[in-house]
């Protein structure tokens, strides 16, 4: 029997994760061209983007029995492609740094699919923490990190003073500090560094 075309993304990588070819045929056709048009914005090459959006894929093909969505498959498909617009141009600046004389020496091992394990781990584990946040806090947070807005507009939106917001942001910074460390600042940095977000 056909899989309706009103499964929400999360029903159908349910069905993926029982092996249903059709579950991810209709994910494939759902994101295919928004992951390749956010990839090539990027990247600024067809060609790359799209062999990171179809790495994705097979990724998410060959993981379906060991990775849980968290949040939504959208943002879990959207987290990879990211990651994986990063490794793109960090290895172009690779090439660039070695010279096209000593492209035939470069050995590069591809640990592609567990980087980006990590890379959802970290985003599951920061996810976590900002939902262990007090309430009032976490929301300033998600509206400043999230949503994108100012200081300003969150203060007028919450009746707050500007200085309360900015008190409530810098205490979840600390918190994810503290609790992821090192790992999240090597995080953001790269993330800094290549403009992925």
């Amino acid at each position: 029997m056909p899989i309706p075309n009103n499964f929400s993304d999360n029903e159908l990588y349910n069905l993926l994760k029982q092996d249903s070819e059709e579950a991810f045929n209709l994910l494939y056709s759902r994101y295919w061209k928004k992951m390749l048009f956010k990839a090539m914005l990027k990247l600024q090459s067809e060609a790359d983007a799209e062999e990171v959006v179809q790495d994705a894929f097979i990724d998410i093909w060959k993981s379906r029995h060991t990775i849980q969505i968290q949040n939504t498959f959208h943002t879990y498909i959207a987290a990879i492609i990211r990651y994986k617009v990063m490794a793109k141009i960090a290895n172009r600046n690779k090439v660039i740094h070695y010279g096209v004389a000593d492209i035939h020496e470069l050995h590069v091992v591809d640990n592609s699919t567990q980087h980006w394990l990590n890379f959802i781990d970290l985003r599951s584990e920061i996810e976590a923490n900002i939902s262990a946040l007090p309430e009032k806090c976490q929301l300033v947070f998600r509206m400043s990190r999230e949503a994108g807005l100012s200081d300003k507009q969150i203060a007028d939106n919450l009746g707050l003073s500007q200085k309360t917001i900015e008190a409530h942001i810098s205490k979840a910074l600390k918190a994810l500090r503290t609790s992821i460390g090192q790992l999240l600042g090597t995080f953001l940095s790269l993330l800094v560094l290549f403009k992925i977000f």
